[in-house]
């Protein structure tokens, strides 16, 4: 079994031993990933700067393997208070409409206190040449007025 560990150059993955993704054939699992902006050392204070910049070190992981976030199948968010959650649904949304993958919010206490959002992301690769439809899926058991 061929496995590729990508890391991010973070502190905490040496420390922690773990990686910042790991790929196994198509499968791409992307570990709880907080909003730190390592291009600047620093942490916004709003959740909703977090999650887009969560994404972004997410995006930034996934272009190594190469992958992509229209690809991912689960996404389970990490907030101290679930209160928060409703401020991330556009920067959410911005970022996963298109692959619309099987979600979960927890409410969990991070390491950090500074930290609002953690997020942890599974995509599954497709093969080379095949790309989305044009239109989204529809939802199984939902009706149209088509």
């Amino acid at each position: 079994m061929d496995r590729q560990l990508i890391a991010s150059g973070s502190a905490m993955e040496e420390e922690f031993a773990y990686s910042r993704a790991l790929v196994h054939e198509d499968w791409i699992f992307v570990a709880g990933t907080t909003g730190f902006d390592y291009a600047t050392m620093s942490v916004a204070e709003d959740v909703a700067s977090q999650t887009d910049q969560c994404f972004k070190n997410i995006v930034a992981a996934l272009d190594r393997v190469p992958g992509s976030l229209d690809d991912a199948v689960r996404v389970v968010y990490y907030l101290p208070d679930r209160n928060d959650f409703q401020a991330c649904a556009q920067v959410i949304r911005k970022y996963l409409d298109r692959a619309r993958p099987v979600a979960t919010m927890i409410q969990a206490e991070l390491l950090d206190p500074r930290l609002k959002i953690e997020i942890e992301v599974t995509v599954i690769r497709r093969p080379v040449g095949r790309q989305h439809s044009a239109g989204r899926s529809k939802p199984i058991g939902v009706p149209t007025n088509s």
